[in-house]
């Protein structure tokens, strides 16, 4: 009966849209209204905003903040990091990306 309801998709941060499109073709798929999904996420990028909603213009998209935009790997800008990795305890930093260029840039 998922058809006849209203039904609220969450993801906690919206970079692409790639996954939140996915799991919509599948609401569509199982006979659910592109009007009736409410997309829900705490922190969106410009661009998956724009992907959603053009894509779904009947949808309605609901976040708290929306970020510059996506970095070169697509994430978020200047987003929390990965939330997926995070939660899971499954991000591992690089030493790179710990480490400044200079040691004297770490004291400025």
């Amino acid at each position: 009966d998922i058809a006849d309801r209203y039904v609220l998709l969450l993801d906690p941060i919206l970079a692409t849209g790639v996954s939140a499109q996915a799991a919509i073709d599948l609401l569509l798929s199982r006979g659910v209204k592109e009007e009736k999904i409410l997309f829900l996420t705490v922190i969106a990028s410009t661009q998956g905003v724009h992907n959603l909603c053009t894509k779904y213009p009947r949808m309605k998209v609901i976040t708290s903040e929306v970020d510059a935009g996506l970095s070169d790997d697509n994430k978020v800008l200047p987003g929390v990091g990965e939330f997926g990795d995070r939660y899971f305890g499954t991000e591992v930093p690089s030493i790179q990306s710990i480490q400044p260029e200079r040691d004297a840039d770490f004291f400025e």
